[in-house]
């Protein structure tokens, strides 16, 4: 089950990242889609062939009815709450070798909460869940541990200091964040997160450089786990962290243990900077013959 994150991306490929300053910028054709990395998370899950509910607000506006149609495409099952303030929304500059940059408009007023007796018959019911880090999902902590069913998050682009995601971090079995945040500083944030909170594992993304594992039971050094060579050229990393994060949940629930689930993910990522958004989602077919 995932909980939050879903919405509109619009992508505008530009030359270069910075984009230069200037009052009028000739670009490629602009193109929007569902996407957010709930979305992203629940549609590369259920590819690789699992159940997956996805519960959010969304608003009943034209992102919104964008949202549930390509949900219910992918064969996700969408249980939305209906958001006073609309459907989130971001917008992505991608560059030639597919970085990005993305403004994202975190629009859910603070005070927004899901009501217990909505999601606590999904939670029952579940076999993993993985909370984005919307604030309304910290709210479900209390009862996914009560009901002792493991949970996942992923940080993003956290630098270790921002408070909003620290509960996140120290409150889920696996997390998962980016090493673009906290740079130089990001074993040390992946330490702070085992030691501080229950996580068995902490995973930090690279990009092309790879990502990192850091478990309860091994070294404090983080173990590199290389990058995958992408099947076709890149077009758009938008999303590969999600898929990453697919496939090594896949990995885990099949079974696996955390460093093969590590590769799958890569692997994962890689295949999805070869599409545009969340057009180029790897199947159980395409990714276990590659497994190690």
């Amino acid at each position: 089950m995932v909980v939050g994150g879903s919405g509109v991306d619009t992508v505008v490929r530009v030359d270069s990242l910075p984009v230069p300053l200037s009052d009028s910028v000739g670009v490629g054709p602009i193109r929007e889609s569902p996407g957010h990395t709930g979305g992203n998370v629940a549609l590369g899950c259920r590819a690789l062939g699992l159940n997956v509910t996805l519960l959010d607000y969304i608003g009943d506006d034209w992102p919104g009815h964008q949202v549930r149609a390509r949900l219910a495409e992918g064969g996700v099952v969408f249980e939305p709450l209906l958001s006073p303030t609309g459907t989130r929304r971001a917008v992505n500059l991608v560059d030639p070798a597919g970085r990005r940059m993305s403004f994202y408009d975190a629009r859910d007023p603070g005070e927004l909460r899901m009501p217990r007796d909505f999601y606590l018959p999904h939670l029952q019911r579940a076999r993993h869940i993985h909370l984005s880090i919307t604030n309304f999902a910290r709210f479900l902590y209390d009862d996914i541990e009560a009901l002792g069913v493991p949970v996942s998050t992923d940080l993003h682009d956290w630098d270790g200091l921002d408070d909003h995601h620290r509960e996140f971090a120290l409150r889920s079995d696996l997390v998962f964040l980016s090493t673009v945040g906290a740079r130089e500083r990001i074993a040390s944030v992946m330490r702070e997160i085992l030691r501080d909170g229950r996580a068995r594992a902490v995973i930090a993304t690279a990009g092309a450089g790879g990502s990192y594992l850091l478990t309860r039971d091994g070294s404090s050094t983080p173990r590199p786990i290389p990058a995958a060579v992408p099947p076709a050229p890149v077009v758009d990393s938008n999303g590969a962290g999600d898929a990453y994060l697919c496939g090594f949940l896949y990995g885990q629930l099949s079974g696996r243990d955390l460093e093969e689930s590590a590769r799958l993910g890569a692997l994962a990522g890689a295949h999805a900077c070869t599409a545009e958004g969340s057009a180029s989602l790897i199947g159980p077919a395409e990714l276990v013959p590659h497994q190690v």
